[in-house]
């Protein structure tokens, strides 16, 4: 049996699209990229080695608990998905992708073959950059977008070394989760407030309102459960789960 697992591209990744489509806040689309570690982190908890998947946005948190080599992708999966996080998710990868690619005529040829391109020289200037100056290299594609998304502030190595330490700290899925969703809300208002990155009126008045929603949630396993039966007991099965 090799372990593997999933990764949190069906809820988070859907989150980051409906933010990117005004659909959702974007706090809370970066708080759900936190949130999402703990789950992707239990394939690990159960014998895998890696790489993870490279739409693994939560990627570069599995590694620093882990040390397990992770893919990733960025700009250069524009063919696939738009994001805010194209340069930062590059920042500490060790594999890149473009993950999927639509068979279509371009003006240069076939997607697939014009994306392969633009692939290996993304993955020509790493490897030089790791021979280099690969501090500085990452450094540039942390700066480069962390100013302008809080989603990509998620990504940022000193954020996810923070959340990772904060999850590590915590035993059990549910309070491991809690314990990510803290400090990246927490790491959004410090980042705000020094001006590392500004978010709009309208998200602010967002933020607000998710303090006190996270400070509403249940701070056991148990009682989070109920909450979730209780609430949303109509979209989901709890013997699925064993909740049952």
């Amino acid at each position: 049996i090799i372990p593997g697992g999933d990764t949190a591209c069906g809820f988070s990744n859907t989150a980051m699209q409906l933010a990117g489509k005004g659909m959702l806040p974007t706090v809370l689309a970066a708080i759900d990229r936190a949130a999402s570690a703990p789950r992707s982190l239990a394939a690990y908890e159960h014998g895998a080695v890696g790489p993870s998947k490279d739409c693994a946005y939560e990627g570069p948190i599995l590694k620093a608990i882990t040390g397990y080599p992770i893919s990733m992708e960025g700009k250069s999966a524009c063919c696939a998905h738009f994001s805010p996080l194209g340069n930062i998710a590059g920042a500490v990868t060790d594999l890149w992708s473009n993950e999927s690619v639509q068979n279509i005529r371009l003006l240069s040829g076939n997607a697939p073959a014009a994306f392969l391109e633009l692939l290996a020289y993304d993955c020509r200037l790493f490897n030089t950059s790791s021979l280099n100056n690969p501090l500085q290299y990452r450094k540039l594609l942390v700066e480069s977008d962390i100013s302008l998304s809080v989603e990509a502030l998620m990504l940022e190595p000193n954020v996810v070394i923070k959340i990772a330490s904060a999850i590590v700290a915590h035993e059990g899925g549910y309070r491991q989760t809690l314990a990510a969703v803290k400090t990246a809300y927490h790491e959004i208002c410090g980042a705000i407030a020094d001006k590392t990155v500004t978010i709009s009126e309208k998200e602010q008045v967002w933020l607000n309102n998710l303090e006190k929603q996270i400070e509403a949630l249940p701070q056991e396993d148990d009682a989070a459960i109920e909450y979730l039966k209780n609430n949303y007991g109509t979209f989901f099965r709890p013997e699925s789960y064993k909740l049952d």
